[in-house]
């Protein structure tokens, strides 16, 4: 039998990146279940720039998107003091607060509770409906 000759094996990394070209940092990670090669590296972040004389412009919460009221609305069948509850349980309200707002549902029929985001509204109102209380959403003018 022949003996073929053969010279030492050398590792993957130096076959397909010559070592010139690869500094020891990055050495490439060989996933075998894929049988990809991904490199150990953090891309390099560049710091914003800003410009100083560019005066960044600054508009309120209010001006970037349209508030939605939460209204709550008087009915015969929920006792004062639930509305009370059910304020300071869904808003996190004092007392005090809580009792103002049950007065104005009782004596003008409805009470202006939040003016929130959409999605923040649609919440409350939701919340207020699990406690069956008559809570609607209206667009702010």
């Amino acid at each position: 039998m022949a003996r073929i000759a053969s010279r030492p094996l050398r590792p993957l990394r130096e076959i397909i990146f010559p070592a010139p070209l690869i500094p020891a940092a990055t050495a490439p990670f060989l996933d075998k279940r894929r049988g990809e090669i991904y490199f150990h590296t953090v891309a390099n972040v560049a710091e914003p720039l800003v410009a100083p004389d560019q005066e960044k412009e600054t508009r309120t919460k209010d001006e970037l998107e349209p508030g939605y009221l939460v209204v709550c609305w008087n009915d015969p069948v929920n006792l004062m003091q639930y509305v009370t509850h059910v304020f300071q349980k869904v808003f996190g309200w004092e007392r005090q607060k809580a009792e103002r707002h049950m007065m104005q549902v009782h004596e003008q029929g409805k009470s202006v509770l939040a003016r929130e985001s959409l999605e923040k509204a649609e919440f409350y109102v939701h919340q207020l409906q699990k406690y069956t209380l008559h809570a609607t959403m209206e667009r702010d003018a």
